[in-house]
């Protein structure tokens, strides 16, 4: 899993899984959901995150050894 936040267009990337995307959905103006060819989630974005999200506060929890 990766995220990344691009400071000179105000968005955030969050990649679940390295998986071809197969399609795009735009779930509203501003965030698009990519998914693989089963259905499967692999990335979010997010325009206008500092907006709409708390990117200047990430937390981490969780992660498995």
């Amino acid at each position: 899993m990766k995220v990344s936040y691009f400071r000179d267009t105000d968005t955030l990337y969050i990649e679940f899984r390295v998986d071809d995307i197969v399609e795009s959905k735009d779930l509203d103006e501003n965030t698009t959901l990519d998914v693989d060819a089963k259905g499967n989630v692999c990335a979010i974005t997010f325009e206008h995150a500092s907006q709409r999200t708390d990117v200047s506060h990430l937390v981490v929890e969780g992660i498995a050894a």
